[in-house]
């Protein structure tokens, strides 16, 4: 009798779910038996909140007589506050007349007649809202940042790309600094370079650099070795290969660099006015601390128009081919605009003329007063039952469970989805928060994380699949992502305090609206990159619609809808301490009340590190999961 047949009979196996399964039933025992113990409440008086308010008046103190600051700190802050009073004393010499003829010459060079009316457009919008000084400001700011940046950035990047070992080193540092909320520059700047302008454009400037760099590295890394070979085949030295091989094949994606670098500069100029820098910040922060939709409009809008204008001159760069020159008719158009604009400078006066403008303030403000009494029923049910349903009982088991508890339990929970490593520096950031004494608004603030995040991918994987299945749908829906990722943060706070007014809701609705457009992009990217062969193939099985969307797409798909995920939190949790603003509460009210009160200023740095903690632990967690295989080749592995 053979071996084969008197094997014997496999043991018993226990279904896949069932770990996970008795691992929720122990805590949830270990829960209730210890509810209530080892919470960590937070304390405004903590010593290490004391401390480092301390150490900013030592600072002050000491700042014109440290040697850091008299030979180091404060040259930067000269230089990049003379670089700017430069940049704004020449866009004032312009004025309005030379500006939009600029403009308009630089726009019709870039893309044509469309881009050139866009720019001349825009640029008038800017005075017709009545914001002329301030969007002057906010572009001269801007246009410092982002020189900084790519002058930086650019060659980092470049070297990222060429060096494997660059990359290895550049690499987790970019990824901590764009998981770092805007909020978390602040801080460290206010305490170094003081409040001002430099400051406020250094602070723009380290916000902008990662994609500057990541898209620099990338496109550096993409070039093809062919053409580098040839090059070097050829006798050409490095330095030769870079400029006349590396660079120009690599332009149409560099130029993508600057157009995101501009882009979060953007988004960072009016959470800068919060250290004191110009620009329209200035009235989006005012409108919010007065909590006027009739004043953050215009200064939104504005920011918008700037944004978009600037995003269309940019791609209409990248999209021209390199050797494809302008033809004299173009050159001429160009340089009649630009002379128009220049000639008008002595005879127009520089400000926009207050006759021009338009006052919507108080028609705005009617119109928000209007919804907040037609829709208050509304607007309240979907607030209260999200409080109620999800916000409440979510808060409450955090805030309520000893602190060992949370952490042993994201550690089983990343250690299940990511691996040892991930869940071992998501441990040690959360024992990093409890040793800071924000434990207690850590929890809060990773309450409306998650319920923002759910909804988020909720919202965002329905209408990814409905794009990816359907091109028509995709077409109309395309442009809305387009023109929604190129809006700052701020501006989505307009809505959702027009509707909520200042409640922490109003924080978990921006930050949904803020995140779902990359979600739905990055969804729908995934669903339609699942080879054609393989929905061929479950179409000829017999496969139904609802069947292949399941079995095939979702899954093999998994990689995309992961890192939508983990780009889902990493903007939610932007937002969400943002909406400390509006009444979001936790660190990102601590990281407000920093800025504001010079007293709690410990409390409010020692926020925003937890609310990069926080942050980093999220991103682990997610980013690991992307790289593990999925349950099922686990199983056959």
């Amino acid at each position: 009798m053979s071996s084969a047949a008197v094997s014997a009979p496999s043991g018993l196996r226990l279904p896949r779910w069932a770990a996970p399964a008795g691992a929720a039933v122990l805590f949830a025992v270990a829960y209730l038996v210890f509810r209530g113990t080892g919470t960590l409440p937070h304390d405004k008086e903590a010593p290490q909140f004391l401390a480092v308010t301390d150490l900013r008046e030592w600072i002050d103190d000491h700042r014109n007589d440290n040697p850091l600051f008299l030979y180091f700190l404060n040259y930067i802050r000269l230089f990049v506050g003379g670089l700017y009073d430069l940049f704004q004393s020449v866009l004032y010499a312009l004025g309005w007349p030379g500006i939009t003829g600029v403009m308009g010459a630089l726009g019709w060079l870039a893309g044509g007649w469309r881009i050139a009316l866009l720019a001349v457009g825009g640029v008038s919008a800017f005075g017709a809202l009545g914001l002329w000084q301030s969007s002057v400001d906010t572009l001269a700011l801007v246009s410092v940042a982002v020189l900084l940046s790519l002058a930086i950035g650019i060659p980092i990047g470049i070297w990222a790309g060429l060096s494997r070992r660059a990359g290895k080193v550049v690499t987790p540092v970019l990824d901590v600094m764009q998981i770092m909320p805007t909020f978390a520059y602040l801080a460290p700047l206010a305490l170094f370079f003081h409040i001002g302008a430099p400051a406020g454009a250094i602070a723009t400037m380290i916000y902008s650099i990662p994609p500057a760099i990541r898209i620099t590295a990338l496109a550096i890394s993409e070039v093809s070795p062919t053409a580098v070979e040839a090059s070097s085949s050829l006798g050409a030295t490095g330095r030769q290969t870079l400029f006349k091989v590396y660079l120009p094949l690599a332009r149409s994606t560099m130029a993508l660099a600057v157009n995101q670098t501009i882009m979060m500069a953007l988004s960072m100029v009016v959470i800068a006015n919060l250290i004191s820098a110009p620009g329209l910040g200035g009235d989006i922060i005012r409108g919010l601390s007065r909590a006027q939709v009739g004043i953050m409009l215009p200064a939104g809008v504005a920011i918008v128009i700037m944004a978009v204008v600037l995003d269309r001159m940019m791609m209409s760069v990248a999209r021209k081919e390199l050797h494809v020159k302008r033809g004299r008719a173009d050159l001429a158009a160009a340089g009649v605009l630009a002379a128009a604009g220049l000639a008008l400078i002595p005879v127009l006066p520089a400000a926009w003329p207050e006759s021009l403008t338009v006052n919507l303030v108080a028609e705005v403000n009617d119109v928000v007063r209007w919804a907040e009494t037609n829709w208050f029923t509304v607007t309240t049910f979907i607030k209260d039952v999200t409080s109620h349903a999800l916000l409440n009982p979510l808060e409450a088991l955090l805030t309520s469970a000893p602190w060992w508890l949370v952490a042993l339990a994201v550690l089983a929970l990343a250690w299940r989805v990511s691996g040892l490593r991930p869940a071992l520096t998501a441990l040690a950031c959360l024992l990093a928060i409890a040793a800071l004494g924000v434990w207690e608004h850590a929890m809060q603030t990773m309450t409306t994380v998650t319920v923002a995040v759910l909804v988020t991918l909720l919202i965002g994987l329905v209408l990814g699949v409905a794009a990816a299945r359907s091109p028509r749908y995709s077409a109309i829906q395309r442009p809305i992502l387009d023109a929604a990722q190129t809006m700052p943060a701020f501006v989505y706070l307009l809505p959702a305090l027009a509707l909520f007014e200042t409640t922490r809701f109003t924080a978990i609705f921006a930050s949904i609206i803020y995140a779902v457009p990359p979600v739905v992009r990055l969804v729908e990217d995934g669903i339609k990159a699942v080879p054609a062969t393989v929905v061929e193939a479950a179409a000829s099985a017999g496969s139904t619609s609802g069947q292949l969307l399941w079995k095939v797409q979702l899954p093999m798909a998994r990689r995309a809808i992961l890192l939508a995920a983990n780009q889902g939190i990493v903007m939610t949790l932007a937002m969400v301490v943002v909406g400390g603003l509006v009444g979001a509460g936790a660190l990102g009210y601590d990281v407000v009340v920093g800025f504001s009160q010079r007293t709690d200023f410990g409390m409010g740095f020692v926020a925003g590190i937890a609310t990069v903690l926080l942050g980093v632990m999220l991103d682990r967690i997610t980013q690991g999961a992307d790289r593990r295989p999925s349950p099922r080749k686990r199983k056959f592995t």
